[in-house]
């Protein structure tokens, strides 16, 4: 299993800034008024398409020699990796095939047609995924570009923790949110080096706990098929990502999906921001847990804002 170093996200930054966006920190007075913490908000809603995994499929896509190009790449993911990476296949000209489960929101799918990834739908279990995908890897031959447990992911998605230290003179915190660990490792990643002295803080659904058991019992938990309006987080940890989870995480919190929709709605009234569900996790458990950040500097990363605004959450029906 090959670590990825600080190197490795130098050198990915380097190689994805012609393709991403840096992205800006927003502030607001109230939600720091209501928390009692200053709060910057990293907001990777901004990228093109929608999400930071734009940073982490770059990374993979414009990394390949060009042999292996020509067949492409090939992923399974809940929606935000696989539109990440159909829109860097379709920057460099190369095919993308996705495995996507029959659950996945309409606005995801949408996302992943219009930048030219072929789907495959399964069963929204992590098992029908992996096994569905198997089957499209070995038809495609395409490179597989694993969503989270992937070095070259990884240390894409740590470019993020290095232009929000950068853009806010330095942190006593980051919180982002925590499903297969892809964001959480890179920001353990780059500040273990940049910042050792700022502490990561994983935020996670209480309906998809698995990254907190496991982070509790010392080993992998795994679920196969959690619910949760936070539907970018249903995946568990993997080898690679725990590796960084045991080893830098701080503390991982949990709130409902009420809670989480709340904290939703907060974001899009104060922070003036699209967030979908999974993002709105870190602000979620910071009021859940007010004293463990008050009057601390943290950096909040807002993952994504790819949302069907036809069926939000706190819709009636």
């Amino acid at each position: 299993m090959y670590i990825p170093t600080y190197e490795d996200m130098l050198e990915a930054h380097e190689r994805i800034k012609p393709h991403i966006r840096q992205t800006p920190v927003r502030e607001s007075d109230y939600l720091n008024q209501l928390t009692g913490a200053k709060l910057f908000f990293k907001c990777e809603n901004f990228q093109e398409p929608g999400a930071f995994k734009v940073r982490g499929a770059s990374n993979a896509v414009f990394g390949l020699d060009e042999e292996q190009a020509k067949l492409g790449v090939a992923t399974h993911s809940s929606g935000n990796h696989a539109s990440c990476l159909s829109y860097a296949a379709m920057k460099r000209g190369i095919p993308c095939n996705v495995v996507m489960p029959k659950t996945a929101p309409q606005a995801k799918k949408d996302t992943v047609a219009r930048y030219g990834g072929k789907i495959t739908e399964c069963e929204p279990s992590t098992t029908s995924r992996e096994e569905t995908f198997a089957k499209v890897q070995a038809e495609t031959g395409g490179d597989f570009v694993h969503p989270y447990n992937d070095p070259r992911v990884i240390a894409g998605q740590g470019t993020c923790a290095r232009e929000l230290v950068e853009q806010t003179g330095g942190l006593d915190m980051v919180v982002a949110p925590i499903g297969g660990g892809g964001m959480i490792s890179g920001t353990c990643l780059t500040l273990a080096t940049l910042a050792p002295e700022t502490q990561v803080i994983a935020a996670e659904p209480e309906q998809a706990d698995d990254a907190y058991r496991s982070f509790k019992a010392g080993h992998i938990i795994a679920d196969d098929a959690p619910k949760t309006v936070a539907d970018g987080l249903l995946v568990p940890l993997k080898d690679l990502t725990w590796h960084f989870v045991s080893n830098h995480v701080t503390e991982i919190y949990t709130a409902s999906d009420a809670e989480i929709i709340d904290a939703m709605k907060l974001i899009w009234k104060h922070v003036r921001v699209v967030a979908e569900a999974s993002s709105a996790v870190p602000l979620a458990i910071i009021l859940k847990n007010k004293d463990a950040f008050a009057d601390k500097r943290v950096g909040v990363i807002l993952t994504g804002g790819n949302v069907d605004l036809d069926k939000l959450p706190w819709m009636a029906g």
